[in-house]
């Protein structure tokens, strides 16, 4: 722990040269933020995701460093929340080239789209590419297994001289629900229900979705052999692990039904297992086992993720320095109970905002707290330090962004979300500090525009919610026991820190964002002041 410690104190990462200018801007610390997150939101539109990830070449695609000769020859498949957008920007591009398409999205996108004034990710007319509606309420359903085998029936028509881009978005999964024969879409459902109601990880629901999947793990890219395989992912998982976003259709993964059979009789669920499960299962052999791996290229697959978390935070981080803030990326891993996610970054406020040398115990708890939140303890070491910097030179403000998907223990029956439990605790532990513009201030935000059951994505908190709340008889520890969040921030000072943006048809998990002005710091030389004059950079 020592050792971790005294890399706060280390040599300078950053070397200042010249002159430090500090950007002066007029707007308020709450307009800032509302534009930060804005910002992050735009750079992983569908439309622009897929601008950026394939180039048109004359006669040719370039995506991802790889050129891909179009002779007539593009065929279109997509699953998933955000993938009418990336559709449509995919359609303009390949232009004539595209020859079909068919794309498996949530019921009532379309209609959802047009009244929120999303009109540029609907599909033209005269488009080439069949959408099929399907998975009410985010679950597998009859609309979305049919949607799921006009897509194999596309994609097993192909030849070595097709080109197959698949569009892959968060929600992909329930939109591409193919069952191995004879397992009905109920008995997998019910296995996969079982199995998460005792508990299993991610990981183990994954494995045995893709054992009775003809589609998931590597399933789509085996189907359109040969031809060439290009998949481009708007990633909604931490970490962006190919084979589980959506499963990973096109990410080619050995499944042994042994492994599987373990996995059930660790929960106990191996004697209750329908028939057909049993039977396929009791095939032996892996799907793949006999199929030669091709290299991208030659029948071969290429994965690419073209919009994620960590790109929003970066377009965020290029904007907060326009905005005159240094900004500073924590991590776009952040996960774990939204409790321990505010005190981390109730800590690292006040970490940051401490006009004395910060006590020992507060890097040390900092530090306990990260593998918890999935925060690396280099991370935090890293920003600690940078934020010890700025607090001893008097950088100016900063703005910390970090991402990822935390969650809520529930407990109540109230409306909320995880951004909103998450914006709420994080006020209070700003309780006692600095009001902004001089304190801090905390966003907490989906990039798909809805946190849980409400309109809001999110809110922005600081210092003074708890005094607010109080002189307006609100109940705090009430409400989060009761998982009741958007209705207290939508009472709270008439309802002014909710965040709404609106649908924003994109899904790339939360943005947390701590706005940290600086503190105060002796000016030298300056004639309008006298030595012991404090001045905010």
């Amino acid at each position: 722990m020592a050792r971790i410690l005294s890399l706060l104190h280390s040599q300078t990462l950053v070397t200042l040269t010249g002159v430090r200018r500090t950007v002066v801007c007029r707007m308020s610390l709450e307009a800032r933020a509302r534009e930060l997150f804005a910002t992050a939101v735009e750079a992983v539109q569908p439309d622009a995701v897929v601008r950026r990830g394939v180039e048109r070449k004359d006669d040719s695609l370039v995506i991802d460093g790889r050129t891909f000769a179009l002779r007539n020859n593009v065929h279109l498949v997509g699953f998933g929340k955000a993938v009418l957008g990336m559709a449509a920007e995919a359609e303009r591009i390949a232009g004539d080239h595209l020859v079909k398409g068919v794309i498996s999205v949530p019921h009532g996108i379309q209609e959802t789209l047009r009244c929120h004034g999303k009109s540029q990710m609907l599909l033209k007319d005269n488009s080439r590419i069949k959408v099929m509606e399907g998975a009410k309420h985010n679950l597998p359903d009859g609309d979305a297994q049919h949607a799921a085998q006009c897509i194999k029936q596309l994609a097993s028509e192909l030849t070595e001289k097709d080109l197959l881009l698949v569009l892959i978005s968060g929600g992909g999964s329930a939109l591409l629900p193919a069952p191995i024969p004879p397992i009905s879409l109920e008995e997998k459902h019910d296995v996969t229900r079982k199995l998460a109601g005792a508990g299993a990880t991610i990981q183990e629901l994954n494995t045995v979705r893709r054992a009775l999947s003809l589609l998931k793990g590597g399933g789509l890219a085996h189907v359109a052999h040969p031809a060439q395989v290009v998949a481009l992912i708007l990633s909604d998982v931490i970490g962006d692990p190919l084979d589980l976003i959506a499963s990973g259709p096109t990410v080619r993964t050995n499944v042994w039904p042994e492994e599987v059979i373990s996995i059930l009789q660790s929960y106990k669920l191996s004697d209750s297992l329908p028939a057909s499960v049993k039977e396929v299962l009791g095939r032996g052999s892996p799907r793949w086992e006999n199929i030669k791996e091709e290299s991208a290229g030659k029948g071969g697959v290429l994965n690419t993720v073209i919009g994620s978390n960590s790109i929003a935070l970066k377009s965020a981080g290029r904007r907060a320095r326009e905005l005159g803030f240094r900004p500073v990326v924590l991590s776009g891993d952040v996960c774990g109970d939204v409790k321990a996610v505010s005190r981390l970054y109730g800590l690292l406020a006040r970490f940051a905002s401490s006009r004395e040398e910060p006590a020992p115990e507060l890097a040390a708890e900092m530090l306990r707290l990260g593998p918890e939140v999935g925060v690396e303890s280099w991370d935090l070491c890293r920003t600690m330090q940078v934020l010890d910097e700025g607090r001893k030179e008097g950088w100016g403000a900063t703005c910390l962004l970090a991402g990822g998907e935390p969650t809520v223990e529930l407990t109540g029956k109230g409306r909320g979300g995880r951004n909103q439990e998450l914006a709420l605790r994080v006020g209070l532990e700003l309780r006692g500090m600095e009001l902004p513009p001089k304190g801090p201030m905390f966003l907490s935000g989906g990039t798909d525009g809805q946190d849980g059951p409400t309109d809001a994505a999110g809110a922005i908190t600081d210092g003074g919610l708890w005094e607010e709340a109080r002189a307006q008889g609100l109940d705090v520890e009430g409400t989060l026991k009761d998982n009741d969040s958007f209705t207290f921030l939508s009472k709270v000072s008439g309802g002014h820190r909710l965040l709404s943006p609106g649908l924003t048809g994109t899904n790339v998990m939360d943005v947390h964002m701590l706005l940290l002005p600086s503190i105060p710091i002796r000016i030298p030389n300056d004639p309008e002041a006298d030595d012991r004059s404090l001045r905010y950079m």
